[in-house]
């Protein structure tokens, strides 16, 4: 990717992370500030996040599982939200969408693919790192018992880390001053990705996925080796 492709492909993350977290917040506490009533309020700053969303998701033209899922679940909260009326259950409503995205997560660890192998592989499979390996993805999750191993160990690691921020988001929605949880909601958000990327970034390494000398390639090397014989 070129330098000018990489700086589009930054902005539109920005544009997408706003879009999802910063302007709902910022909708919320000012629509509080107008003098609009609790339960509206929670109600438009959650319509407007799932409208991005479906918007976003019809303008792709390509089916994407996550995308679909996250669309679903969103318009599932927001519409149970709508039935029951409670604006403590509303502030609680992406807490029902993490908890079931890390219960996902967990189930996928023990599925022919797990969910942190299948959006990772994107990102990765291309990278220079891998350039020299002769064997795409599918061959190495064939020959390799520990890469099998890295990706179910990854998943699990999002999996327990999403619950236990479903916990905390519902603790937060049911006990702290309405008026703190939306932005404390978004810093949770941040925190939890940025532990989550760094924590399975350093077992990645640890386990020797960018390291095509490590131990995880070995039965590769030892392939070669034995074809070249």
């Amino acid at each position: 990717m070129t330098a000018s492709g990489r700086r589009q492909a930054v902005r539109r993350k920005a544009a997408g992370f706003a879009a999802d977290f910063l302007v709902p917040v910022g909708l919320y506490y000012a629509l509080r500030a107008a003098g609009l009533g609790l339960y509206l309020t929670l109600l438009i700053s959650a319509v407007l996040p799932a409208t991005v969303a479906l918007v976003r998701l019809f303008r792709s033209r390509r089916v994407d599982g996550l995308a679909v899922y996250t669309v679903t679940m969103m318009l599932l909260s927001t519409g149970i939200s709508l039935i029951a009326g409670s604006p403590r259950f509303m502030l609680a409503r992406e807490a029902w969408l993490t908890g079931a995205t890390g219960v996902w997560f967990l189930a996928s660890a023990w599925t022919a693919r797990p969910l942190a192998y299948l959006y990772t592989r994107p990102l990765l499979e291309r990278r220079s790192w891998a350039g020299n390996i002769p064997y795409d993805w599918d061959d190495l999750w064939a020959r390799l018992p520990r890469f099998r191993r890295l990706w179910r160990v990854g998943s699990a690691l999002w999996g327990v880390a999403l619950l236990a921020d479903s916990a905390l988001r519902i603790v937060m929605a049911y006990t702290l001053p309405v008026n703190a949880v939306p932005a404390l909601g978004t810093a949770l958000y941040i925190g939890t990705s940025l532990v989550l990327i760094v924590t399975t970034n350093v077992y990645y390494v640890a386990s020797g996925l960018y390291d095509r000398r490590s131990r995880l390639y070995a039965p590769l090397r030892r392939g070669l080796q034995s074809a070249r014989e």
